[in-house]
């Protein structure tokens, strides 16, 4: 069976790496034939440091599904065609907005100096901060500060964009049209029903649907009516998420690898 696993809220907390008890846990998985895969809205850049090195030649899904990694090496990029990058910067002039952007790679940054998502960008400095009119292809954007989130998100949505607005951190997350998840293990060769998702946050909203088990980490108001267990609880929080981990795959064959394309 294919796992597919969220990163930031669902198996790694703070920023900090994933811990080894649950890494063990998705070790024995793979062990036992079945697919681990992590889907992140985190690029391919920022997703390595906090896996193992093990685990980073896994298929990576970054960028809320517009970037797909594979044995180490980028084999999707799904960019906003020209015309929509130019709106996307016509509003973020007009609003006066912040943000930091994604290539496949690279990555652009006018963001505040003391802003926290800096503590998840870039943190192994394999990347360079560059100017934005130098990025080849632009895969994601987030808008950190704005003089009104509000109505930018809602014209943003009128050019036909994939807007996820994090209330808990006040960003805009922006990625192209039919680009989620779901649409990237779509790419991937996998099925409806033909994996089990662990995710905690609105992004994971379409992997969810098409899962055949879902368990959810913490809980979102959205992502729950979704969810078919979760797991909640501080302390031995990340114990609990490796028991369920080992005791879902008990209930899952490890038939149905995806086809990387």
């Amino acid at each position: 069976m294919n796992f597919v696993f969220d990163l930031d809220g669902t198996i790694c907390f703070k920023g900090q790496p994933v811990s080894d008890k649950i890494l063990d846990a998705l070790a024995e998985l793979t062990e036992k034939g079945h697919q681990v895969i992590f889907a992140s809205a985190r690029p391919i850049r920022d997703m390595l440091p906090v896996l193992r090195g093990d685990f980073h030649r896994h298929v990576l899904i970054g960028g809320n599904g517009s970037l797909i990694s594979d044995r180490g090496e980028i084999v999707h990029s799904a960019a906003f065609s020209p015309e929509e990058f130019i709106e996307i910067t016509r509003l973020i002039d007009e609003f006066e907005a912040t943000f930091l952007i994604d290539g496949d790679w690279d990555y652009a940054y006018t963001g505040p100096a003391d802003h926290p998502i800096l503590q998840n960008v870039d943190p192994a400095k394999l990347a360079e901060r560059v100017a934005l009119d130098t990025l080849a292809s632009v895969v994601k954007v987030l808008i950190l500060t704005s003089r009104d989130h509000g109505q930018l998100a809602e014209r943003l949505t009128q050019l036909d964009v994939y807007v996820n607005r994090h209330g808990n951190e006040e960003v805009l997350d922006i990625s192209p049209k039919g680009i989620h998840k779901w649409s990237a293990l779509k790419t991937l060769g996998i099925e409806k029903e033909g994996y089990v998702a662990f995710g905690n946050d609105a992004n994971d909203i379409t992997m969810f649907e098409n899962a055949v088990h879902t368990v959810m980490i913490g809980h979102h108001d959205q992502l729950a009516p979704l969810a078919k267990e979760s797991v909640i609880g501080e302390g031995e929080l990340e114990q609990k998420i490796a028991e369920k981990i080992r005791e879902v795959a008990e209930g899952h064959s490890s038939a149905d690898r995806p086809v990387i394309v």
